[in-house]
């Protein structure tokens, strides 16, 4: 039996969780496979045989520590090491005792500079999931530096110009990495699927579950602006209480048909994770991009490429009245469609999981 491997999974939103079950559910049955997470409930139903391992929610802890500890200065090679922190350690043993136990040939870890470098102290080899942003910070760079190898879940075309040679030739560019699986309907087909008008203009807002949800207010200027166009909201929504409804205004909250929403729509406006821009990308709508705020400006980077590549239209802050909004839905529907298209790689989970067997008997190949 081949040595086992195992995934270290963040549970800030939805995205880690999905893009680790498309990855491992490509492995070969016979590698076995751990995650480590704060977040099990996230594997719910997940097919593939796994064990899960809980860790503790570090978000969740009640005791705060003393004013000097929380005083002391965070290393400039660490991102998030407070002093005194009872569940942090109870994580680092939980992990170092898998570690121990299990010795897999390989710890995906997406993401965190700690735990990369918590695996090369413990000399467990790391493979460090690649995100967007502005990461040349000198945390990042060590856990790159601590890691025998760095997987992208997104193609080559989109990575930002200022990475560095080091960190490209460590990089293994999967490609496009769409986490849903379903049929994608044409866009009559999905109109008739959700009951929505044959003929009326449809523009799809959604936004992922890492965040606090699409600010409201601005799309009520949207549904004002353009009152022959049907506004469909997808996920939560940010409400300041002052704001006017309009009957064109449709907040459907979460749902399980978002590729047909996405393929009944003329255009769409969403952030900027992962994995709604494969989706978008899968489904080829013209693409309205609203970045959403996140740590190392995350999102805003991987929207300024988008822009860049002509794959979509940059909005870096939401309109503040209903004048921008016309301009902005045709100058996405002028976009080439194939380069947001040419961003999804149906093969990408396969190329992860290939990429991730065969190093995890290459290194231990004596």
């Amino acid at each position: 039996m081949p040595q086992p491997i195992t995934f270290y999974v963040g549970h800030q939103g939805r995205g880690h969780a999905n893009r680790a079950m498309a990855i491992i559910d490509a492995l070969p049955a016979e590698r076995a496979v751990t995650i480590l997470t704060a977040r099990p409930a996230l594997f719910d139903g997940f097919a593939r045989a796994v064990t899960l391992v809980p860790l503790p929610d570090e978000g969740a802890a009640s005791d705060s520590p003393p004013p000097a500890l929380a005083a002391q200065p965070t290393p400039d090679i660490l991102h998030r090491a407070p002093i005194g922190d009872a569940a942090i350690r109870a994580t680092m043993r939980t992990i170092l005792d898998h570690l121990d136990t299990v010795d897999p040939a390989l710890f995906v870890v997406d993401v965190s500079a700690e735990i990369a470098l918590l695996a090369r102290i413990a000399s467990v080899p790391a493979i460090g999931i690649r995100m967007h942003g502005n990461r040349g910070d000198a945390a990042h760079l060590a856990g790159y530096r601590a890691c025998v190898g760095l997987l992208a879940p997104f193609d080559e075309a989109l990575e930002q110009p200022e990475t560095p040679d080091w960190i490209r030739a460590m990089t293994h560019y999967a490609g496009g990495l769409c986490t849903a699986q379903d049929v994608v309907p044409g866009k009559a087909e999905a109109r008739a699927m959700l009951s929505l008008s044959p003929d009326r203009e449809i523009v799809v807002v959604l936004t992922g579950g890492g965040g606090a949800g699409t600010p409201y207010a601005p799309l009520t200027m949207a549904a004002r602006a353009l009152p022959e166009t049907d506004w469909l909201v997808l996920g939560p929504v940010q409400r300041e209480g002052h704001e006017t409804d309009f009957g064109n205004l449709h907040l459907r909250g979460w749902v399980s048909t978002i590729t047909a929403h996405i393929a009944a729509a003329d255009v769409v406006v969403a952030s900027s994770g992962d994995t709604i821009v494969h989706e978008i990308a899968r489904i080829g709508r013209p693409y309205v991009c609203a970045p959403e705020w996140r740590y190392f400006d995350e999102q805003m980077r991987k929207a300024e490429r988008l822009a860049e590549l002509g794959a979509a239209i940059l909005v870096p802050s939401w309109p503040g009245a209903s004048t921008p909004w016309r301009g902005l839905l045709d100058a996405a529907k002028a976009l080439d469609p194939t380069a947001l298209a040419s961003l999804h790689t149906s093969t990408a989970a396969a190329s992860a999981a290939d990429y991730l067997d065969r190093l995890a008997t290459d290194l231990w190949t004596r």
